[in-house]
């Protein structure tokens, strides 16, 4: 499933490559001027892939990981 951002900004990630996350779990934060935002697993899984490097910009819409099941 691939998760992506929802809205324009500078990503920074809460997991990494190969970690188990659970409903709900933060994977990674979408920072714009002084707005943050949590991008919440929708369900259990595995991280199966970064799109983009840590500290990136980013627009709405951009893939910015990979989930696989458990």
């Amino acid at each position: 499933m691939k998760i992506c951002a929802p809205f324009a900004g500078i990503v920074r990630y809460v997991v990494a490559d190969g970690a188990e996350v659970d409903t709900g779990d933060t994977l990674a934060v979408v920072e714009s001027v002084k707005l943050e935002a949590p991008v919440l697993a929708p369900g259990p899984g595995v991280v199966t892939h970064l799109a983009v490097a840590d500290f990136s910009d980013v627009t709405g819409g951009d893939e910015l990981l990979e989930l696989g099941e458990k």
